[in-house]
């Protein structure tokens, strides 16, 4: 998977499949997050399939199509390598991050694959600061269905922040 896939708004019906699909995704959400809070980063590549694309990319540089993202990962194998580099090879002072999703929406169903939506606010403590907002914006997501889980296809943090004020170390 090369390119991002611009979120999908379509018309959905509002009944009982859709609430349960909006539901699941919640809990998936959810579950990464907790995984990425707790500091067991090792099994956020276990939410995607092979030929997955993550980013964590500037709204300037998404609304323009430009390929420039602080996180680019194209396909499983530069997923893992993100969380290898960031267990073996980088050194940065010990802090927490809390993930706040709120939002989530089903935007899209196209033949396997959900479209989905929502916001995030991800928050920084360190041992001598405050805790401040690090960064907020919303994901846009295409998942599949795989062995009855829904695995990730494009997750794309898309910030809203002007800039990052540290260092991007972590999974979003």
């Amino acid at each position: 998977m090369n390119h991002r896939v611009s979120g999908i708004v379509g018309e959905l019906p509002a009944g009982p499949e859709v609430r349960a699909l909006a539901g699941e995704l919640r809990d998936l959400y959810d579950e990464v997050a907790h995984y990425l809070d707790a500091d067991l980063v090792e099994r956020f590549p276990s939410y995607f399939i092979d030929d997955c694309m993550y980013q964590v990319v500037s709204r300037e540089n998404y609304d323009q199509g430009l390929p420039q993202a602080a996180i680019y990962c194209d396909g499983i194998g530069m997923v893992r390598d993100r969380i290898t580099s960031l267990r073996e090879t980088q050194v940065y002072v010990p802090r927490t991050w809390r993930h706040f999703i709120s939002g989530v929406r089903v935007t899209s169903l196209a033949d396997d694959e959900i479209h989905a939506s929502a916001n995030f606010m991800v928050t920084e403590a360190m041992s001598d600061c405050e805790p401040t907002v690090f960064l907020v914006g919303q994901y846009i997501d295409v998942l599949v269905r795989r062995d009855g889980r829904l695995l990730f296809k494009q997750h794309l943090a898309v910030y809203d922040n002007y800039r990052v004020s540290r260092s991007l170390i972590v999974p979003v």
